[in-house]
């Protein structure tokens, strides 16, 4: 158990850095805040958003205690995540939950610095257009899909539904 809790611990360690290091250059190298939106394909632009709500801009409109209404439940929900990896024995839950986790503490490290969190992946295609999100996001989305596929397809040893089981008969 102890390599599973290394595995995702280190998944949550790696999407943190990849997040934050995504942001960075974001802001810093590519200037997106000052350009905008850069196009990458017609299908695909980075495009500069500051997300004051949760997932998808929901609950945008909390005034000065958003944030920190926002940061303290998510600090809540990535301590049970990790309670939760600590105990899992499967290594797609660690991942999944890793993954999570990762993310979680990504976007909770913008809403302290910032008081948003930073988005710029923006897929769009025949006048649709998809929310704006960045990494951490996605591997939030991509840990509950982990999950619930996990949690679909995997096969608990059936119950012994006898109803003698764990009765003595004295036949």
């Amino acid at each position: 158990m102890k390599h599973l809790r290394i595995l995702g611990l280190t998944v949550a360690a790696l999407v943190l850095a990849a997040d934050q290091a995504s942001k960075a250059w974001i802001v810093h190298g590519l200037r997106l805040p000052e350009r905008g939106s850069v196009p990458i394909l017609p299908v695909f632009s980075l495009t500069w958003v500051e997300n004051r709500g949760i997932t998808f801009g929901l609950l945008n409109g909390l005034g000065w205690a958003g944030p920190l209404l926002l940061v303290a439940v998510a600090l809540a929900v990535v301590a049970a995540l990790l309670f939760w990896l600590w105990r899992a024995e499967k290594g797609l839950v660690t991942l999944a939950l890793g993954a999570i986790a990762g993310g979680a503490a990504g976007n909770i490290i913008d809403r302290l610095r910032l008081g948003y969190v930073v988005d710029f992946l923006h897929a769009h295609a025949w006048g649709w257009s998809w929310y704006v999100f960045n990494l951490a996001d996605a591997a939030i989305v991509c840990g509950v899909g982990a999950l619930v596929l996990e949690s679909l397809f995997t096969r608990s040893p059936p119950a012994d539904r006898s109803p003698l089981a764990g009765e003595r008969r004295d036949d």
